[in-house]
């Protein structure tokens, strides 16, 4: 049996928040940088997603579907395509028709749910999946949350509702001595599988690809095909997990990062070795070598691979707590408006701007971050979610008098019995004297 090479791709972008003062806060109540939006997403979609896909379109009819790839594709950038750059939505749909992609699911909102609230957790997932369904016609069947995300209680989760297979991230302090490139099984959900990332690997195209003082520089599809045979020589499958963007917005076109993927899938068809799967393929065809014990969450974020890149310090952890102290609240109003920016205010991306990491760490979040401090991102957000609160509490109060006029209206007005008249008493009447016998005349003779 051939042994796998699975490549799945991250495509999201956030709703950037506009610059929002503390005077804004109860007159103002749009919250987003639509030119910001407009604008990177128009550029990302010019430099990566069009040129990508029509690369990937091309691959996978030339090597007649010997090529599979796999996507997650947040709600947050599909609702941006939809509004800005529409023929992305179609070039995603060439592809879906091919039958070697995957869409995956995920949390719609590409938030930070899972550590949250179950509720909230699931009611994106079945938002996400509905999404799916919707543009590209197709069932997701396996799951990978926000950041690759994951833990045992995460995993049960994922299983409960329905999922089979779930990716995250080959974390060295879980695995130990143990090797990413095989299929495991979850802990507490023993027929969820699991497939991890191959750290090394996937950052040599994701983050060195371009970097000329790399001491393996320029990578070529021969030397990579080298790398993964060597790491997986003992091993089953080899997952390359990365951010879409790498193709052309992370990595410029003139580092050669398209010719390099154009010609790798030839590479290693032509080798023989390796076959590339979509996830579901991957799980279906490798059997669990072990059950991986994750008690904690873990992630594909940084060197500690845990979930401090979002919830590491005080500022990140006051607003994540503030915005989903208003879950209840808003559990009792039906209003799409809140419930959208809601949504949006939960993105991972607002508390990644918040970190406060240094060294190699933070060249990375710099890389990413609109702000000039963390302390700015979070000045920023707050000011937005002291806004979100008052309109929250708003319609609470709006809905309660509006609750107590319904019930007052719809409580029908009791009126007093009528009284019962009284019933008459029976006097008796006298009786009335008998009239006399008028007495009888005495006859004299005369």
């Amino acid at each position: 049996m051939k042994k796998s090479i699975c490549l799945y791709f991250q495509v999201h972008q956030p709703n950037r928040l506009r610059l929002y003062r503390f005077f804004d806060i109860g007159k103002d109540s749009h919250y987003y940088d639509d030119f910001a939006n407009r604008t990177i997403l128009r550029r990302v979609a010019q430099k990566c997603y069009l040129p990508m896909n029509a690369l990937l379109l091309e691959l996978i009819e030339a090597n007649k579907g010997a090529f599979k790839v796999a996507f997650s594709i947040s709600g947050s950038v599909l609702e941006q395509f939809d509004r800005y750059a529409p023929e992305v939505i179609d070039s995603f749909r060439k592809l879906a028709d091919t039958g070697c992609v995957e869409f995956l699911s995920e949390t719609y909102y590409h938030s930070l749910a899972s550590l949250a609230s179950p509720s909230e957790f699931k009611h994106q997932v079945l938002k996400h999946k509905a999404a799916i369904e919707h543009y590209f016609g197709v069932t997701p069947k396996a799951f990978r949350n926000t950041e690759l995300i994951y833990s045992d209680a995460i995993g049960e989760m994922v299983y409960e509702m329905g999922f089979k297979t779930m990716l995250t991230e080959g974390a060295r302090h879980v695995l130990g001595w143990k090797s990413p490139n095989f299929v495991y099984s979850g802990a507490q959900a023993p027929s969820l599988k699991l497939l991890l990332k191959n750290a090394s690997l996937s950052d040599d195209i994701a983050f060195r690809f371009s970097d000329r003082n790399w001491s393996d520089w320029p990578l070529t599809g021969e030397k990579y095909l080298s790398w993964i045979k060597a790491a997986a020589q003992n091993d089953e499958i080899v997952n390359l997990f990365m951010d879409y963007e790498t193709f052309g917005e992370h990595q410029k076109a003139s580092s050669g990062i398209f010719d390099f993927m154009k010609f790798f899938p030839e590479v290693v068809l032509a080798d023989g070795e390796f076959e590339f799967v979509t996830p579901t393929q991957a799980t279906k065809k490798h059997r669990p070598v072990a059950e991986l014990d994750v008690p904690d969450p873990i992630s594909w974020a940084d060197e500690e691979r845990d979930v401090t890149a979002w919830l590491g310090n005080e500022l990140q952890n006051d607003a994540f707590n503030k915005l989903n102290e208003q879950v209840e609240k808003l559990g009792l109003l039906n209003d799409e408006a809140l419930w959208s920016d809601f949504g949006h205010l939960q993105e991972s991306d607002h508390f990644y701007y918040m970190c406060t990491k240094f060294f190699s760490d933070g060249a990375v979040h710099k890389y990413f971050n609109p702000y000039d401090t963390p302390y700015e991102a979070f000045i920023n957000y707050m000011n937005v979610l002291s806004d979100f609160i008052l309109r929250v509490d708003d319609a609470i109060s709006v809905s309660d008098v509006n609750f107590a006029a319904a019930k007052t209206a719809k409580t029908p007005v009791k009126k007093a019995p009528a009284k019962k008249a009284a019933p008459k008493k029976t006097v008796a009447k006298k009786a009335e004297p008998k009239a006399k016998k008028p007495a009888a005349k005495k006859t004299v003779k005369k």
